[in-house]
């Protein structure tokens, strides 16, 4: 339960996020859902507390970092600030964050 309260106020906080950087974006929009591939692919690498990426980009430019907390795992994604994102997914494992975010 404590894992799942946490991922929820992790997702909405995230959301917010979301909204500050779509609010910004002319017709693309960031997709931050627990059944994106993003979301999944964060959560394999909490799960095997390995940084890896997992192959599931579909044709999209992709980074991953990991940080001692969520804002600094996304911030240490490869081409943050560089890139529009389009979905984030953030997770926690044993030693730190782990995220993976795809961009446009």
């Amino acid at each position: 339960m404590e894992f799942f309260m946490r991922s929820l106020l992790l997702f909405l906080a995230l959301s917010f996020f979301a909204a500050a950087v779509s609010s910004t974006a002319e017709a693309q929009t960031t997709t931050k859902s627990a059944s994106s591939t993003a979301q999944q692919d964060a959560e394999t690498m909490a799960r095997t507390g390995v940084l890896q990426h997992c192959g599931r980009a579909g044709g999209a430019v992709e980074g991953i970092g990991f940080g001692q907390s969520p804002d600094s795992a996304i911030k240490n994604c490869c081409y943050w600030g560089q890139r529009k994102p389009r979905e984030i997914g953030i997770c926690r494992g044993h030693r730190g964050w782990f995220a993976c975010v795809r961009y446009w």
